[in-house]
Formats: structure tokens, C-alpha cells, sequence
């Protein structure tokens, strides 16, 4: 069997099993052009190792993983006899430590949109304004926002209808009074742009009417973050990320209900939901990412370890 048809093949399964699979089988197209397309039995270990190679520390145990999927479902089916994967495995590089943003820092971004204010497109500031209260108040992945249109917000009842999360399922946001004042606002002004789709426009749009790009936008906040002044100085390798504004407000959101005193086992199920978390490990992984919430974390647990005892 030709390299090309395993992997259409594969690809095929993958999606009837309900998985979007197209990053995937992006890397196994490039793949392909780096291997050529051969009988899949005659893939030499050393073209795969170099393809690995390649990729990068960063990349490589995600390619490897691909890899590694596509070659045992080629061994299930009898169309090798053996994978040529690399059987060592190096050392996974350290994980990204997300950087939470201060509230002098979060104002700090909102604040450098001015600097974004152009004849040519003179609602640009106001945009990316918008764009980052709404991922720092709502919480929403990068992707959930650029892809939300003019339908899904229902500012009305102040509710965002989420229909493309990372895991497929659609789901509802609520917000607050203060950011849905602040979308009414740029709503207004949006809708005198291009709506080519009608109601199933790009909210946050260019001047053209489409929507913004994650290209676009991460050059935009790669700027706005230079202008105010924000670095790392926890010794990390990378800069802070405008994805980070969602680790934001899950730490925020945790934080506030220690101080408040809050029961937040009993509220992290929710805060997942909110999320768009498939299970509640994820969101538990919050609870590790500042001082604060550490120390109060074990101090809710010294209080509940010191009840057991008295009580035992």
C-alpha cells in the first residue's frame, strides 16, 4: 500500500470516529512530502528519524504521536510488519508555565489599543479593545473568539453561545453587566462595517467585514504586550501570550472565591463547565499557579486535616 492511501485511509477512520482530525493530518501530508511516497512497508527508519529531527524539540513528541497512531493502525491491519518509530524516546522539554497577568498589566494591554487608532482602519483599537476584555472576562479560548459571529453573542440576556470548542461542543457563557455594556458599544460601531454574512458575520472583524486571523492577532498583541512594558521574570523561555489571558481569569476567578471564602471544590466543577473543560483535572491545575493560591489551598486543607484529627 502506497504512503498516501494508509494515511487518507487512516485519516478517514479517524473523523468517522467523530474527531476532527486536521492537524493532524496536516502533519501527515508534510510528513509525506518529507518521505515520499513510497510503499508504506519501505519507510526507512532513518527518513522518519529525520523528519523528526526536523520538527524541533517542541514539535517532536507531537509529530511522534501522530506518527505512532498512524503506524499501529497500519500494524493492526497487517499493512506492516513492524513500525520504523524510533524506539527512544528523548526527554519531553519542559511544559509552558502560563503567565497570569497582573491587574496593572491587564490595564496596561487595554490601555496600548489606543496606539492601534488608524484613519485606514479606524476602528481597529476599538476591536482589539474589545477582543481582550472579552477573552480576559469570559474566559474563552483565543480560537472560541475569533470564530464567535454577530448571532452568537445575545447581549439581550447576556449570553455568548460558544459553537467551536477545542473539544466540539457547543456551550453557553454568561457575562457580566460591565462587558456586555462594553459589547453593545462595539457592536454598534461593528455593524457599520461589511457584514458579508449577515447575522453570521465575524464579530471581531476587520475593515473588510471578515474575520480576524490568529496570525494577525498574535503580531497585534505581540506589540500591544512591547508597548506595555510586559516581560517575564520568572526566568521562563516564553514571552506572555495572549492565550494566557484565560489562565488569567480561571486564577482570577479562583482567587476571588478564596478571598470571598467561597466552598471552591464544590465550585471548580463549574468553573470547568464555564470553561469548556472536559473534565475537572484541567481546571484543578489552577490551583498551582500562584502564591496565593497555594498558600490558601493548604491553609483550607490544614483547617480540614486539623478538624479530622480533633474529631478522629
Amino acid at each position: 500500500m502506497k504512503l498516501s492511501n494508509l494515511i487518507g485511509v487512516y485519516v478517514s477512520f479517524k473523523q468517522a470516529l467523530g474527531m476532527r482530525y486536521h492537524s493532524q493530518a496536516v502533519r501527515l501530508r508534510s510528513f509525506l512530502r518529507a518521505v515520499g511516497d513510497g510503499d508504506v512497508s519501505h519507510v526507512a527508519s532513518s527518513a522518519v528519524e529525520a523528519f523528526l529531527a526536523r520538527s524541533g524539540p517542541a514539535s517532536w513528541h507531537w509529530n511522534y504521536a501522530v506518527l505512532n497512531g498512524l503506524y499501529a493502525f497500519a500494524l493492526s491491519r497487517g499493512y506492516i510488519g513492524s513500525s520504523p518509530l524510533p524506539r527512544t524516546v528523548p526527554r519531553r522539554p519542559e511544559p509552558h508555565r502560563p503567565h497570569i497577568y497582573t491587574t496593572e498589566e491587564l490595564n496596561a494591554l487595554v490601555a496600548a489599543t489606543d496606539a492601534l487608532l488608524t484613519p485606514r482602519s479606524p476602528l481597529q483599537a476599538a476591536t482589539f479593545r474589545t477582543l481582550l476584555l472579552t477573552l480576559y472576562g469570559t474566559g474563552l479560548r483565543i480560537s472560541e473568539a475569533l470564530f464567535m459571529t454577530i448571532a452568537d453573542a445575545d447581549l439581550r440576556e447576556r449570553i455568548i453561545t460558544v459553537r467551536t470548542s477545542k473539544f466540539y461542543k457547543t456551550r453557553l457563557v454568561p457575562i457580566g453587566p460591565r462587558l456586555t455594556a462594553r459589547l453593545c458599544a462595539y457592536l454598534e460601531k461593528r455593524r457599520k462595517l461589511p457584514c458579508p454574512r449577515g447575522e453570521g458575520s465575524a464579530f471581531f472583524a476587520t475593515r473588510t467585514g471578515r474575520s480576524l486571523t490568529y496570525y494577525r492577532v498574535r503580531k497585534v498583541f505581540r506589540f500591544l504586550r512591547g508597548r506595555a512594558g510586559i516581560r517575564r521574570e520568572d526566568g521562563a523561555r516564553y514571552a506572555p501570550r495572549i492565550h494566557d489571558l484565560r489562565h488569567t481569569a480561571a486564577v482570577h476567578r479562583l482567587e476571588a472565591w478564596y478571598r470571598e471564602g467561597a466552598d471552591v471544590q464544590r465550585l471548580l466543577p463549574l468553573l470547568a463547565t464555564y470553561l469548556g473543560h472536559v473534565g475537572i483535572a484541567e481546571t484543578q491545575r489552577y490551583l498551582t499557579m500562584t502564591p496565593f493560591l497555594l498558600d490558601a489551598a493548604s491553609r483550607r486543607f490544614e483547617r480540614y486535616a486539623l478538624g479530622e484529627v480533633q474529631h478522629g
